[in-house]
């Protein structure tokens, strides 16, 4: 009975394995395929600046973050030559999530530009595309548009300063009403 059981979760496992790679593959093929218009980002990231934990405030909803519902929070801690990344949230009914994964550096970006994965060899762009001088906020995204996120070392900005970050989103081609703002009632410690 043991063996059957077993049979049948590797079989499952298997699976869903084969879904998420054929999946994956799609979504590359399609995303090399586009061409996106050109965007900027900073000229440059001090990384040991960078590093910590920053929350979110605002974001375009997206499939992997769809069980978050409040106290969305990244953490960055230097690993050799990558970045860790820390990933946590609060779920619908009070739990904690967490993701890890791994961030890589692209050549000649001074460390604007970085590939991360959460689920490997699969790697999706992070581009630094403004920050604050004294590293208190940032807006992240990547070409495609279809991604975005504003995150601040604290749990809330003002909302006039959050209100310029969405300009600057939109100088970028991004659409304001994309945004949507990220709840932070019970920070995560």
């Amino acid at each position: 009975m043991n063996q059957l059981i077993r049979a049948s979760l590797s079989s499952r496992l298997r699976t869903k394995l084969l879904i998420v790679g054929i999946f994956a593959s799609a979504s590359l093929l399609v995303a090399c395929n586009e061409n996106y218009a050109p965007m900027e980002t900073v000229k440059q990231v001090e990384l040991n600046r960078y590093l910590g934990k920053w929350y979110q405030v605002a974001y375009i909803p997206n499939s992997f973050q769809s069980m978050c519902v409040a106290d969305t929070q990244a953490e960055y801690q230097l690993d050799d030559t990558d970045v860790r990344v820390i990933n946590r949230c609060r779920t619908k009914d009070g739990s904690v999530e967490q993701a890890n994964g791994i961030a890589k550096l692209v050549e000649n970006s001074n460390n604007a530009k970085l590939r991360v994965s959460f689920f490997r060899p699969f790697y999706g762009n992070y581009w630094v595309l403004d920050l604050d001088s004294n590293y208190q906020w940032v807006l992240v995204g990547e070409p495609s548009r279809k991604y975005g996120w504003i995150l601040s070392r604290t749990p809330q900005l003002d909302s006039a300063l959050q209100k310029s970050i969405l300009d600057k989103a939109e100088t970028l081609g991004y659409q304001r009403s994309q945004f949507q703002v990220s709840a932070q009632s019970n920070p995560l410690k």
